[in-house]
């Protein structure tokens, strides 16, 4: 293992739970270090991962984590998984591209006991869905401008209803992000939080 050792900085892997945060740590001459925490614990830290991190540094509750010390910072969280097991977590709003308001719906129609008659799918995890119209093409032309006053209009609407997070899904953003980046902007002017 000698050639995954970094002489250059600190490795941390973290693992943020709903009750305890673990952490291991390759230290620069290659010595592994564990530590766990309170995921939770205001009196005495604001951020868990960040205390876990000072701590293994043997540096002071409030110090700054001096940068050149840490190669690799990799974190992973079981509180957004549970969120989602048992539906839990913030009211949201689903904002997408004019005539795909059902397409998170539809899925890819994978049916696991395909003589079933009745088929369950899975509660979504939006309550509201907004359609706009924009529209890039897969290879990158713009179709159709990002329509900002129905944009505005349709997550105002939302807001008003008490939801405080959008997803943003936009046909071909994950190459095109220009109209979703807008959108997001829109978003946080009106006091989205999430």
């Amino acid at each position: 293992m000698a050639e995954d050792v970094d002489s250059n900085g600190w490795q941390f892997w973290i693992d943020r739970g709903g009750t305890f945060t673990d952490l291991v740590a390759r230290s620069p001459d290659g010595r592994l270090l564990t530590h766990k925490l309170l995921s939770d614990n205001p009196e005495h830290y604001q951020d868990a991962a960040l205390q876990g991190i000072r701590v293994l540094l043997g540096l002071k509750s409030n110090a700054p984590i001096p940068a050149d010390l840490v190669a690799t910072v990799k974190m992973g969280t079981t509180v957004a998984t549970n969120a989602l097991l048992e539906r839990h977590g913030e009211r949201i709003v689903l904002l997408t591209t004019l005539g795909f308001a059902d397409g998170l719906r539809i899925g890819y129609q994978a049916r696991p006991k395909i003589f079933a008659r009745r088929i369950e799918l899975p509660s979504l995890l939006y309550e509201h869905v907004v359609e706009v119209a924009e529209r890039y093409s897969a290879d990158g032309e713009e179709l159709l401008m990002l329509d900002i006053e129905a944009t505005r209009a349709g997550l105002q609407t939302a807001f008003d209803k008490g939801i405080r997070a959008v997803a943003i899904v936009f046909l071909h953003a994950y190459r095109y992000p220009a109209h979703e980046l807008a959108a997001a902007e829109i978003a946080r002017q009106i006091g989205f939080t999430q």
